[in-house]
């Protein structure tokens, strides 16, 4: 079988437009304002053409600029973008109340996350408590091989589908903690199949243990993972796979049962 073209062979394909986005996704990976030197270098295009796609996503809005340093950031114009997805997925729409209702059952952080490439990313986010700004914000994307969510859903692919996604995968470690070893990885992923669920300790936030189970769609295949998140200070992974890995688990069934 004949491997699939790139899309940017294809005679549809807008190159400019690609363009235009690596520009929006420079500006928007950093935490801070960025100016188009950086910019330029971030994207590999000349300083002229990246003034030039600065500018005109700056005049569409989806730039702001600091009239006195000239730099730019993403505009509040973005998070209409970020609404109309969150608000059209039947997915999300589906599993809210029942991550809702799993958030008052075990009193920790209860998120909803989606197999994307290489990450998985976190769609709902629900507090318990007082936590790192950016272990909670929606949007938040982390590697799928080192976590809960991730094995847990790459656990009900192919063997060879998920070890290609894995092999793949840029395997820079988030913590001391972080296992990188591809038989490593895969051994975990294993066990997530057998246990129905997955357990990550300090693999993507120091100090944090996470529980993940996966939710199917109407064929078995993975589209989305429950996590209950707690800080490891309070819960060792014994009282996580006995008390809270069960609640995961039912609750991502309910939402897998829910027809999507």
């Amino acid at each position: 079988m004949g491997t699939e073209p790139p899309a940017q062979a294809n005679s549809l394909f807008v190159t400019s437009l690609e363009r235009g986005f690596a520009v929006l996704e420079a500006v928007g990976n950093e935490r801070r304002d960025v100016g188009v030197t950086e910019i330029a270098a971030k994207t590999g295009l000349d300083k002229s053409a990246a003034q030039r796609f600065a500018f005109t996503l700056h005049a569409l809005g989806y730039l702001e600029k600091n009239p006195t340093t000239r730099r730019f950031r993403l505009s509040r114009r973005v998070l209409g973008l970020a609404h109309a997805y969150l608000r059209t997925d039947p997915l999300v729409e589906l599993a809210t109340p029942y991550l809702a209702d799993l958030r008052q059952s075990c009193q920790k952080r209860v998120d909803l996350s989606l197999l994307d490439g290489f990450d998985i990313v976190y769609v709902v986010r629900l507090q318990s408590q007082r936590e790192a700004f950016g272990a909670t914000v929606i949007g938040r994307r982390i590697p799928a091989f080192c976590s809960s969510g991730g094995r847990a859903m790459l656990s009900l692919l192919p063997k060879e589908e998920a070890r290609a996604l894995v092999d793949r995968s840029p395997r820079k470690p988030l913590t001391p903690h972080t296992i990188t070893d591809v038989e490593a990885v895969m051994a975990q992923i294993a066990r997530a199949g057998r246990d129905g669920f997955a357990v990550c300790i300090q693999e993507a936030l120091m100090g944090e243990i996470v529980v993940a189970a996966p939710v199917v769609d109407m064929q078995g295949r993975p589209r989305g993972a429950v996590h209950i998140a707690m800080a490891l200070a309070d819960h060792d992974e014994n009282e996580v796979r006995a008390k809270f890995a069960p609640m995961a688990v039912a609750a991502a069934r309910l939402i897998s049962g829910g027809g999507y």
